[in-house]
């Protein structure tokens, strides 16, 4: 078994403001880390991620607070295996959004079609919407250190979305044509 190497950052910061707490939080889980506790939380041992997390020190160091940024290891392959788990969850959990976020598109897709909804206009929103799952799902996977679950069925879900708007394209195209009265 690989041994896992992981950057295990504790820190305290003051209760207020609220808000700059939550921006470190969210800045945090933007990383991919996972938290085992408030405070303590941990990313795999990268340089980048190291890079990362002693810029957070400054932030945590300006707020007023305290950190500490450690390597460490699990101490056998039972303990190593329940942090990969917890990695792994929480990107099934973004990935199980995004694929309501597919749905939500491949839904949209079809009211539009149903309604014969068949302009460029339509066509540059749903390409837009597109581009932002396709954005979203690389997000997604950079942070998939530990290959979650769901990722094969989120890139699938993605590859219908792209399919669904191609045909959507080609009869938005169709029937822009049928509207100029056939001229050539």
């Amino acid at each position: 078994m690989v041994e896992n190497i992981w950057l295990l950052l504790t820190y305290k910061v003051p209760a207020d403001p609220a808000t700059k707490r939550v921006a470190l939080w969210r800045k945090i889980k933007g990383l991919g880390a996972i938290y085992l506790q408030n405070g303590v939380c941990l990313l795999p041992r990268t340089d980048d991620n190291m890079r990362r997390l002693k810029m957070l020190e400054n932030d945590v160091a300006e707020m007023g607070g305290e950190s500490v940024l450690l390597e460490t290891t699990a101490l056998d392959p039972l303990q190593g295996e329940k942090v990969v788990a917890r990695f792994r969850a929480d990107r099934d959990e973004h990935y199980r959004e995004f694929i309501g976020r597919c749905d939500e598109f491949e839904k949209e897709i079809a009211k539009e079609v149903a309604i014969q909804k068949f302009t460029y206009a339509e066509l540059e929103e749903e390409d837009t919407d597109l581009r932002k799952l396709q954005g979203w799902l690389e997000k997604i996977k950079k942070l998939d250190f530990y290959g979650a679950s769901l990722a094969e069925e989120a890139a699938q879900r993605l590859n219908t979305c792209e399919a669904v708007l191609d045909a959507y394209a080609k009869q938005v195209f169709e029937a822009n044509e049928d509207n100029k009265g056939g001229a050539s």
